[in-house]
């Protein structure tokens, strides 16, 4: 108790630190923002073998390729479009003035809101972490960084590159258990954006409520894909597998369930399969597939499927490898016929597993979606602009890419967010910027204008006038 309540005396001092550094240099130029990320990059991409390997060392095996791929190559290419667009961010933005109050400008001009805080969860910690705190930097705001306690190799190291990179300031990371992290989700942040569950982010946002902390959460949920009638069914299913299978599932966007037309089940099982086959020819000890990242998780997956079974849900195996609890790898398992009410098709799955769900007609399959929480993330395989159009306007969700999975993640110049259950707000690119700044309207009035006009004492001029201006 008595470690737990230093951490948090430690991390309220921080806090205090970082806020009067920054009122004592409230407003950076783009040239220094530009020194703090080309700092974040070098860092980065000089120790991702380090990080990859501790990486590897938490989850019990990740591919140092899968790393680098999805982590530090987006990274990087998030960086680089931040240093070539944040001069023009910086910039006052002018806006039309009504003609009545010229001869007055307007203009909104993004300012830092100070020191925000970030959230990081386990999965993936660096892209996860360094992602956020582009946009906060990018912005010219000061961070505080919470890492997740499920993976303390890469978190400690996190912190000990950071420490090296950034004055304690302006850039930290702290670690700790949840009796922290409970602590900085109340903290008086200018901003606090968390990463992680939607159960979680409830209580984030209460915690964030008491000091009207503005928040930015990136929840999870069931993202939904839906192969048309139409599409090009093998190019569906060798797409689907390969993003379900990053991370072994891992992936707050992956596809949490398939929608397919009615009598395709079996056929995109047998794809499913040949897919695998292709990408982990010998399953077990497969260097390339992740392992579940806790024994406890491994417990979970194992329940949802116990339960469906129960409830009549039919598996289907897609490799010849069972789940094997001592290295935690989860082979994908296809399931049909799992009951709507089943913890299954209730939760958000995190894992290996890949529901298909048969669908009549299109209106069908917008129905299911529409009737369920908002999804973090939407999947639609067709070619006919028909069906794109109608499940693009028809549908809600965080993000959607056609003919594709996790990717538009990948493009840095479009916002990441969420919707309803699936968090509010968005970082990334521009919108990240934003996120980060306050966009302070400013008006500026000329020596000689027309206020006085409209002034009291109210009498025949002032009726005139606004006579006058009621008509144009």
């Amino acid at each position: 108790m008595k470690n737990d309540l230093s951490e948090v005396a430690a991390l309220e001092a921080l806090l205090r630190d970082q806020r009067h550094a920054y009122l004592r240099a409230p407003y950076s130029s783009w040239e220094t923002r530009a020194t703090h990320l080309r700092a974040l990059r070098k860092v980065m991409l000089d120790h991702r073998d380090e990080l990859a390997g501790a990486m590897n060392a938490d989850f019990g095996n990740r591919a140092k390729q899968e790393v680098l791929l999805a982590e530090f190559l987006l990274v990087k290419e998030e960086i680089d479009a931040a240093l070539r667009h944040g001069k023009r961010w910086m910039k006052a933005q002018r806006r039309s003035t009504n003609k009545w109050l010229l001869p007055a400008r307007a203009k909104v001009v993004p300012q830092p809101l100070g020191v925000v805080g970030i959230i990081v969860p386990w999965n993936y910690p660096v892209l996860l972490a360094v992602g956020p705190l582009i946009s906060a930097l990018t912005a010219g705001n000061r961070a505080i960084i919470k890492m997740s306690e499920l993976t303390p190799r890469t978190s400690a190291l996190f912190e000990q590159l950071i420490g090296r990179t950034f004055a304690r300031d302006h850039v930290a990371v702290v670690n700790g258990d949840a009796t922290l992290a409970a602590a900085f989700s109340a903290q008086p942040f200018d901003h606090l954006l968390f990463t992680g569950s939607t159960k979680v982010g409830h209580e984030v946002m209460r915690a964030a409520a008491e000091h009207l902390t503005p928040v930015t959460l990136e929840l999870g949920g069931k993202s939904p894909a839906i192969i048309g009638t139409h599409a090009r069914f093998d190019n569906a299913v060798d797409n689907l597998v390969a993003g379900k299978t990053l991370n072994a599932g891992q992936t707050c966007i992956a596809p949490d369930y398939v929608l397919v037309p009615r009598g395709k089940e079996q056929a995109f099982i047998k794809r499913a399969r040949t897919r695998m086959a292709k990408m982990y020819p010998r399953f077990a000890n497969n260097p390339d597939y992740t392992s579940i990242i806790s024994a406890r998780h491994f417990a979970r997956l194992e329940r949802l499927i116990d339960e469906a079974q129960a409830a009549g849900a039919q598996l289907h195996a897609l490799t010849d490898a069972a789940p094997d609890p001592a290295s935690r790898r989860f082979p994908l398992i296809a399931l049909t016929n799992a009951p709507d009410d089943c913890a299954l098709m209730q939760e958000e799955i995190f894992g290996p597993l890949l529901p298909l769900v048969p669908y009549d007609t299109l209106d069908d399959a917008i129905a299911w979606i529409n009737a369920r929480p908002r999804p973090l993330a939407l999947y639609l395989y067709a070619d006919d602009a028909a069906t794109i159009e109608r499940v693009t306007h028809e549908t809600i969700a965080g993000g959607m890419a056609v003919n594709e999975t996790l990717m538009h993640l990948a493009c840095e110049s479009l916002p990441f967010g969420g919707v309803g259950a699936s968090g509010m707000g968005a970082y990334h690119g521009y919108e990240g910027f934003v996120t980060f700044s306050k966009m302070k309207p400013v008006l500026t009035q000329a020596r000689l204008n027309a206020r006085g006009w409209i002034s009291p004492p109210y009498g025949k001029r002032v009726n005139a006038l606004l006579k006058l201006m009621m008509r144009f």
